[in-house]
């Protein structure tokens, strides 16, 4: 019986600028983005009579609104084949988190059904695909790091960024990506907060985004200045719209103590992860 696993990676966005609305109602942005090859979901294909999908987490969906499922509904349309796979998914990114999780679910499940099928659709097929799908998806079609443009479906590959540590943290909540971009072009700075570029080993650390999330949850915002204010930390960012906030870590720092003295002082429930991006 064939059977396939794949890892969908999450990502990062080292800078993110949204350059104003769209016809299409889409806002048309500017985005630097990285894959966090250590941190990912599992995905494995395992043949079946029909289709079934699986997902450990209760708290998503597994019916046709997951973005797993649709991903196999437009690989069978376009492919003219029926799915005969059984497909299950182990989440490790949390979700709303900014991580781009179901992106890279729904990516990654495009790629297995095409080696799964022989390359039936190939690269191009497969983009036109993930594009429908969604914004963020087409980039994790491709390996490494990326320029990306229009509502972030235009990838331009990019050679990795320096090697750097990173700390993510989360809090309980997740934040609507929709609501953010609505909130964009009417949103304010909050005073005390530091929203200028954060220059790091030649990349230009912004978020355009953090000023309508940080204006709704400002527990973000408190997040990112305490970062910024431990010894360290080097620079800190919001990913995405949130609600993850990353922060660039000096070569000595210990992620785990600066994670307690987080949840310490801040929320008890922050959820961590440490590791390395770049080359």
């Amino acid at each position: 019986m064939s059977t396939l696993t794949l890892h969908a990676p999450a990502k990062l966005n080292l800078s993110l600028r949204v350059l104003g609305q769209r016809d299409d109602g889409f806002h048309e942005i500017d985005s630097l983005m990285v894959k966090l090859t250590g941190l990912s979901d599992q995905l494995e294909f395992r043949e079946n009579a029909e289709f079934s999908f699986h997902c450990d987490d209760a708290k998503l969906p597994a019916d046709e609104q997951n973005l797993v499922v649709k991903a196999v509904r437009a690989y069978e349309a376009a492919a003219e084949t029926p799915c005969k796979f059984a497909i299950t998914l182990k989440k490790s990114i949390p979700h709303g988190a900014g991580l781009g999780g179901g992106s890279s679910d729904a990516a990654t499940t495009l790629i297995g059904l095409d080696q799964l099928h022989g390359g039936k659709l190939g690269a191009a097929r497969l983009h036109a695909l993930a594009a429908a799908l969604g914004s963020d998806i087409p980039f994790f079609l491709t390996p490494g790091a990326a320029r990306c443009t229009g509502r972030g479906e235009m990838i331009e590959p990019l050679s990795s960024p320096p090697t750097l540590r990173v700390l993510l943290l989360k809090p309980w909540f997740s934040v609507h990506t929709p609501d953010a971009y609505h909130r964009w072009s009417h949103s304010r700075e909050l005073p005390g907060i530091l929203y200028a570029a954060q220059e790091i080993a030649g990349v230009s650390l912004i978020n355009d985004l953090e000023r309508p999330v940080f204006g709704k949850h400002r527990f973000l915002a408190e997040l990112k200045q305490w970062l910024l204010d431990r010894r360290e930390i080097t620079a800190a960012l919001l990913c995405g719209s949130g609600a993850t906030v990353f922060a660039v870590l000096h070569a000595d720092a210990d992620a785990g103590a600066l994670a307690k003295s987080a949840r310490d002082e801040l929320e008890p429930g922050l959820w961590h992860w440490s590791g390395t991006i770049g080359s």
